[in-house]
């Protein structure tokens, strides 16, 4: 955890260089081969990877092309072959960079992993509706997480590929999780539903999680804008969306902290003593705001709930003895449970949970501000 005698980040930094400096802090300790979990193609890298790829392409420094190569080359041979755990939806989100990367590389192995990994996806367990299990290992759950974690693939891989079915798949598993997960006196999602209700944690007859996560949330939030942006214009799916998006938001800005402009781990009790504000999914809430004023799909005036949230971030993070941008406050990777699971869960320092999600945000936030 931070020293005291460790000064804050200065206030004064904009989104872009707070984002430029949370990317350096972790090239300059981890190479793309040793990012954690280290041998392994996994969400926790794809996430910062992705943060980093939209750095890239506002910045069009190639040194972080050429970091996101160097991960993706370590775990993907000539041929297309990946090295993941399959049956979980975790294993699909890195393959965004396959798309990145083969749009700009004359390399054949990009487009082929993501061939792999659109077909893993169709292996995967479902609901007696159709729904993705999270991870085959948990039979009948689907948790808010996955939809950003297959369904931003999906949905990307549609668009850059021509394959319009793909829309339609994703968009259905939306209205799958949103049917299932929705509380509608809050308006916010809880984290999982249990189709089985055989869980000790699923209500027996909604079959759904007791708290509302924020990560989980912001993963979901950050799929609406997504989708938004990834749909082509015609298409129906965008009429259904951006409503959802819009109630959400008003939402997420209900249970904003009028403090330090960020949310809490569980989202709706803040009130609560022993409950703690967390980075990670103030950033995805901040991006998910600042992206759809910039579409057009939020009120203008949700882009200073965007901002109040990025001034919390910037008096949280802080520098190191090495002078490295430190984010505080990440909730380690979590299961589904009750108030006790989430608030006594882990709190680590430059988790790519978190940096790649504060990325995001700086980078969302700078093209938002021109």
């Amino acid at each position: 955890m931070s020293n005291p005698v460790q000064h804050k980040a200065q206030s004064s930094l904009s989104p872009l260089e707070l984002g430029i400096r949370a990317c350096q802090s972790i090239m300059e300790t981890y190479s793309p081969e040793m990012l954690p979990p280290a041998g392994r193609w996994h969400y926790h890298q794809g996430v910062f990877l992705v943060g980093m790829s939209q750095l890239w392409k506002l910045s069009r420094e190639q040194k972080y092309l050429k970091y996101i190569k160097g991960y993706v080359d370590h775990l993907v041979d000539a041929s297309g072959n990946l090295l993941l755990e399959r049956g979980e939806l975790d294993s699909v989100q890195a393959g965004l960079l396959l798309m990145e990367l083969d749009s700009v590389f004359p390399e054949t192995r990009y487009r082929a992993a993501a061939d792999k990994l659109l077909r893993l996806l169709s292996t995967l367990n479902r609901t007696t509706e159709g729904g993705y299990w999270h991870k085959d290992r948990y039979a009948y759950q689907m948790w808010l997480d996955g939809l950003y974690m297959g369904g931003v693939f999906t949905m990307k891989y549609a668009e850059q590929y021509k394959v319009p079915p793909l829309f339609d798949d994703v968009l259905f598993q939306e209205r799958l999780m949103r049917s299932h997960t929705k509380d509608e006196t809050t308006g916010l999602y809880y984290h999982a539903w249990d189709e089985s209700r055989t869980m000790p944690w699923a209500d027996p007859v909604s079959g759904q999680s007791p708290e509302i996560w924020g990560r989980a949330l912001g993963w979901y939030a950050l799929s609406l804008v997504e989708f938004l942006d990834l749909l082509p214009e015609d298409h129906s799916g965008r009429e259904d969306l951006a409503p959802v998006l819009r109630d959400l938001c008003a939402a997420l800005v209900r249970y904003q902290d009028p403090v330090t402009g960020l949310w809490h781990q569980v989202l709706d009790k803040g009130n609560e003593p022993d409950n703690w504000l967390e980075t990670s999914c103030s950033s995805l809430f901040i991006y998910t705001l600042a992206k759809g004023v910039r579409l057009g799909y939020l009120d203008p005036s949700m882009l200073s709930h965007a901002r109040q949230g990025y001034n919390g971030l910037v008096h949280s993070v802080y520098y190191n003895e090495l002078g490295h941008l430190v984010m505080p406050r990440i909730c380690i990777g979590t299961g589904v449970g009750d108030y006790r699971h989430y608030v006594e869960r882990q709190q680590c320092e430059n988790d790519l949970h978190g940096v790649g999600a504060l990325v995001m945000a700086c980078v969302e936030l700078s093209r938002s501000q021109g």
